[in-house]
């Protein structure tokens, strides 16, 4: 871990900056308002760090010439440097994690898209356990969930089910989930204990805002129809479902989840919005180093990034390396180490990126 210089002077006239203009009575009619709330948060911890980084340094410099001596003063320095020295290096590390080139999504709410690929029944019982995964993650880690919009089977399985995922920089923890999950395991309906092989695919979007992604109502046709499927009497009898495509592209997007036909146009429009600037993320993230285009991707729902085997019960992330055991703890939402490793590696990759450009 590279040893951090923090300037905290220049951080605490930007935090004085931003302190005055945020205490005007007319800061909340800004426009970048909570843009500027979050960086003085995060000045405040950058500042808060960076001191007591130099006071560690300050204390550790003079425990060192102090326990050079032979006398009790000595010994007691002796005894205080490890500590001082694991603090500094927490604290070392929490910077290091600050300072890092941060992902302009990272703070957005996610869309996920969970769909039955290769496999027919099997895929689809599969995709509605990694539905149960995320919302168990998320219900763990006080994350709110909304259903946007689902297709289920007769077997209790999903063909495609898209959800919401509210709360705190959701983005930068699940974005790495986006790809192709495959299972191999002996599916319940496979009477000869044969091992079958089926994947899901897994689109994780940042939410856009309508300044993110402006939208020509000329490039757009809704049509308006009868809802179908698990729905229940109101919305299975009302014209409420609603679809709508994107014409220059010809991509279409659905939703027949709300008994009100606005809320289903809203819902239907959010997840447009979202893919179309998730398609400009593609373009972008294929410009970039392939260890980090290996990472994020570049759009082909074809990249294989994880393997469930279950009768050898383990995990496998192919993009960094990293197997773990204990299969149904992960089924029931315990995934964080997958994400942490995910999040360090591309924190290193960003950080050696900067490295090599300065």
């Amino acid at each position: 871990m590279p040893k951090i210089n923090l300037n905290t002077s220049d951080l605490k006239s930007e935090k004085a900056e931003l302190t005055a203009f945020l205490a005007r009575p007319d800061a909340f009619n800004d426009p970048d308002f909570a843009i500027k709330n979050r960086r003085l948060m995060v000045l405040d911890e950058l500042i808060t760090a960076g001191e007591r980084l130099t006071s560690l340094e300050s204390q550790i410099a003079q425990a060192r010439e102090l326990s050079t001596g032979g006398d009790e003063l000595a010994a007691l320095a002796k005894e205080e440097l490890p500590e001082l020295e694991q603090e500094l290096e927490r604290i070392n590390d929490q910077l290091f994690v600050m300072l890092t080139p941060k992902d302009p999504n990272d703070e957005k709410n996610v869309i996920i898209e969970i769909r039955a690929g290769a496999g027919g029944d099997e895929a689809s019982l599969f995709a509605a356990e990694l539905y149960r995964m995320y919302l168990r993650w998320c219900e763990t880690h006080g994350y709110k969930t909304e259903l946007m919009n689902e297709s289920a089977n007769d077997t209790g399985g999903y063909k495609e089910v898209v959800f919401m995922v509210k709360g705190d920089s959701a983005y930068s923890k699940l974005k790495f989930e986006g790809g192709v999950h495959r299972v191999q395991r002996v599916p319940a309906t496979e009477s000869q204990g044969r091992i079958h092989t089926s994947t899901v695919t897994v689109a994780v979007l940042p939410e856009a805002e309508e300044t993110d992604i402006q939208l020509d109502p000329k490039d757009l046709r809704i049509d308006i129809y009868r809802s179908s499927g698990h729905g229940g009497q109101s919305v299975n009898t009302t014209d409420s479902a609603v679809r709508i495509t994107y014409l220059p592209t010809g991509m279409i997007v659905t939703n027949q989840d709300e008994k009100s036909q606005i809320k289903n146009k809203e819902k239907a429009m959010s997840i447009l919005r979202s893919r179309l600037l998730q398609i400009k993320i593609d373009k972008d993230n294929a410009k970039l180093t392939a260890d980090r285009r290996a990472l994020v991707g570049t759009g082909d729902r074809s990249e294989k990034i994880r393997t469930y085997n279950f009768p050898q019960d383990r995990i496998t992330d192919h993009r960094i390396g990293y197997s773990r055991s204990n299969i149904p703890a992960a089924m029931n939402g315990d995934i964080d180490d997958i994400i942490e490793r995910l999040m360090a590696y591309e924190r290193e990759l960003k950080a050696s990126g900067a490295t090599d450009n300065n």
